[in-house]
């Protein structure tokens, strides 16, 4: 880090880029006491104050725009809001708010203050919630009124719990958020507050725990910084974009695609806040009547889209597309170019990282493979010990630890020496997943380390067969496994949810295991099928594979 002066001269300044070719080394030298709300939020609001995000209501019918200097103001009253109860820099404050102005308040007035968020999922329950609060030692609570009775059951075992303040509701105990904030001062010194340097903790998210419980995952104000990478090489950004990204304000895409990377270049985001239960047609209408121009959604999205005609809407608007978290099928990718003239571009990062490999604007799409190592990471396919593997073979995906410290990549977990031991090691971050780099550079997502299947000597992802099984149009959702097999150390096991209408037999089985022959290596096919109602999956609605994996191998 430098010691350069934070404000408006912190914006950062990039390289135009033409074509994939001309990218090169990007150092990102951090003001040490940059502060992303003061030095992106505030300096916006001083500078052009255009519109920061579109709210929508879940009708669709009642959209409303804030500008930045709106966002400002309406930050600087919730930390003083903070600062008249006392909360200091460095203390934690779960935060669980749905899609609706407050989470950009609260999150936004607590980087000013230095108060450390905590983003949840509206999904977590009383338990998950006693959890963290717990684990982090937080001091306040900051939740929508739906959560208030989750927070009273478990209240009494959270000792370090001082503040509850709540959203959208009154409740004997609790802090009004609207009434306090309205009667806060909208004005903020930066100068008297102890305000956090770059390198202090800014969010703390808890990773969705497929393999163990929750980990807490520290992201410091250098972090909202670094997603300049991700507005740029993978989400092609600019002043005049209108952006939409489909997530839950509990994880840390959220932070990639509603919040640091838009904001940092200039962009719109959109915040709806829809239904849980997904209404496909409500967003398409929404692309049209907002004109969202570059669009992120997660390849389930893209599939459900699929299905429908969607030659009725008007997607004209968009010009960029982006997809990450698991295989996209080729046929859900087609028909969206069909319907908007734009390929989708697959990514690759995690609550640990920003955007670290991808298919840049202007690089040549392999449908499968979420592209290439992105500008100021080294990032290799690597085997135990670190050394880098040949082309096409299996391995760890890995950032190499250069000096300067690669942008945005986290120091550790927190609190959890085990796992920060497990993560760092050899003079590379592993990040727990496993891929393929081909002899051109592009990356090719295998599948998290501990899901490998090892059959008869083949290396198996479980994400490749459950691409094929997803092309079959009776399988609604799958999930693979590997189970201990004496003759070839392990099989593959599928578990699979129909589509509605179809009911489970032996022949259909038979019929899936062959169709899946045909649309991968035969090797690859599942030995065993199981039909189910449901997956087990995490609350971000990941697949909990070491639940069926333990199922498969109980003897």
């Amino acid at each position: 880090m430098t010691g350069a002066a934070a404000g408006k001269d912190a914006m950062i300044e990039l390289p135009k880029m033409n074509r994939y070719e001309d990218l090169g080394p990007l150092p990102l030298e951090v003001p040490e006491t940059y502060n992303f709300a003061f030095d992106v939020i505030d300096a916006r609001a001083e500078r052009d104050d255009k519109t920061a995000f579109i709210a929508v209501d879940r009708s669709g019918e009642r959209i409303e725009r804030h500008g930045f200097s709106d966002l400002s103001r309406a930050s600087n009253r919730f930390a003083n809001v903070l600062n008249a109860l006392g909360a200091r820099k460095g203390d934690f404050a779960l935060v669980v708010i749905p899609r609706i102005p407050a989470w950009y308040e609260v999150l936004i007035g607590c980087m000013k203050v230095g108060v450390v968020s905590m983003p949840g999922t509206n999904l977590l329950t009383a338990k998950d919630i006693a959890y963290r609060i717990n684990k982090a030692g937080a001091k306040l609570a900051i939740v929508t009124a739906e959560h208030v009775e989750k927070l009273e059951e478990i209240r009494g075992a959270c000792a370090t719990l001082e503040h509850l303040i709540v959203v959208g509701g009154e409740h004997a105990g609790w802090t009004s958020y609207e009434a306090a904030c309205a009667a806060a001062s909208d004005e903020l010194n930066r100068a008297d507050l102890r305000g956090p340097r770059a390198d202090d903790m800014m969010l703390i998210y808890f990773t969705s725990g497929t393999t163990a419980m929750p980990k807490m995952v520290p992201r410091d104000h250098a972090y909202a910084w670094a997603h300049v990478l991700t507005g740029r090489y993978w989400m092609d950004l600019k002043e005049s974009d209108i952006h939409w990204t489909l997530s839950d304000t509990g994880w840390a895409k959220a932070a990639w695609g509603m919040l640091f990377p838009p904001w940092q270049m200039g962009a719109t985001i959109v915040l709806y806040d829809g239904d849980l239960r997904f209404d496909a047609e409500a967003h398409l209408r929404l692309i049209g009547k907002l004109g969202v121009t570059t669009f992120c959604a997660p390849p389930t999205i893209y599939r459900l889209f699929s299905q429908i005609d969607l030659e009725q809407y008007d997607l004209s608007s968009i010009r960029h597309s982006l997809s990450a978290g698991e295989p996209l099928n080729p046929e859900a990718m087609r028909a969206w170019k069909t319907a908007t003239g734009t390929e989708v571009h697959d990514g690759y990062g995690q609550t640990e990282t920003i955007n670290i490999v991808a298919n840049y604007p202007g690089l040549p799409i392999r449908p499968g493979s979420m592209g290439k190592p992105v500008p100021g990471f080294d990032v290799r396919i690597v085997d135990d010990e670190g050394g880098v593997v040949g082309p096409d073979k299996v391995g760890h995906i890995a950032v190499k630890l250069t000096e300067p410290y690669p942008p945005g990549l986290f120091h550790g977990y927190y609190r959890d020496e085990g796992a920060h031991a497990g993560a760092f090691r050899n003079g590379w971050y592993y990040t727990g997943d496993t891929a393929t780099q081909d002899a051109d550079g592009y990356v090719w997502f295998v599948g998290r380390a501990d899901d490998i299947i090892s059959s008869s000597g083949y290396r198996i992802s479980p994400f490749e067969v459950e691409s094929a099984l997803l092309e079959h149009p009776a399988v609604a959702e799958s999930a693979v496994v590997g189970k201990r097999d004496e003759l070839r150390g392990e099989i593959v096991k599928a578990y699979i949810v129909l589509v509605p209408g179809v009911e489970g037999s032996e022949e259909l089985k038979s019929e899936i295991q062959d169709f899946v022959k045909g649309h991968t290596a035969p090797y690859k096919y599942p030995r065993e099928i199981d039909f189910r109602e449901a997956l087990p999956k995490t609350i971000s609605g990941k697949i909990r594979r070491v639940d069926l994996r333990a199922e498969a191998n109980k003897k």
